[in-house]
Formats: structure tokens, sequence, C-alpha cells
């Protein structure tokens, strides 16, 4: 639950990401390098040993993963090598892709709600 202010509910905090607070200056320098091409980025360091990243992306759409991949990995290869190891997500999706049902739904909802981590 999000934190309170006299009894009520912290409208900023409320609207928050649950993964927020998993962020750290190695993610936000993730989605410097990939906002350069992508204007959709978010990254958050799940645990010690992972990295999750979604990129939402109009380009996209319709484009098999392999193409998506093949878009976002020579800005993947520009990052530390430890840091590339620690991904452990990357969700390339088109804007038609983050709602109703579809075959990235599961996915999508562990990285927007990520579950507990043991480490």
């Amino acid at each position: 639950m999000p934190p309170r202010k006299h009894g009520k509910v912290n409208e900023a905090d409320a609207k928050k990401p649950a993964w927020e607070d998993k962020r750290t200056s190695e993610t936000r320098g993730i989605e410097k390098l990939l906002s350069t091409q992508f204007p959709t980025v978010e990254a958050y360091r799940f645990n010690s040993a992972s990295i999750r990243i979604r990129i939402v992306d109009e380009r996209f759409e319709g484009m098999p993963l392999d193409e998506r991949e093949d878009l976002v990995w020579p800005l993947i290869e520009q990052l530390k090598k430890k840091t590339r190891a620690d991904i452990s997500l990357l969700l390339l999706l088109a804007p038609s892709e983050l709602g109703g049902m579809n075959r990235h739904i599961l996915v999508n909802q562990e990285f927007e709600y990520p579950s507990p981590s043991r480490f």
C-alpha cells in the first residue's frame, strides 16, 4: 500500500509503478542510452543479479521478435559487459500489446508488478 499523509493515500505514490523504487543509477543510464532511439524505455534492477527492461515503440507493431531485437541490440551492446550480463528480461512491445489479451500479457504483468525476489 502506498504511504499515507494525514490518513489519505499520497496521490503521487499511488500513481507510481510498483517497480519504481527498484530503479538505480545504472538502470537510469540504460534508459538514457536506449531513449536516444526509443521514446518509451523503462528499466529497473529486479535483484542483485537481474535487470528488467521494457521498450514500447510503434515501430514494433506487426514486427517479429527477432526484427525488434535487431533494432535494439546495437544499443544494448554499448552497455558494460556486466550490465549486459544482468539483463534477464528485455520486453519489446508495440503500444497495442500493452493491454488486452495477447501473448505478452503475463510477462508484461510480471514487469509491472514484480514477484518477490529471493535475492
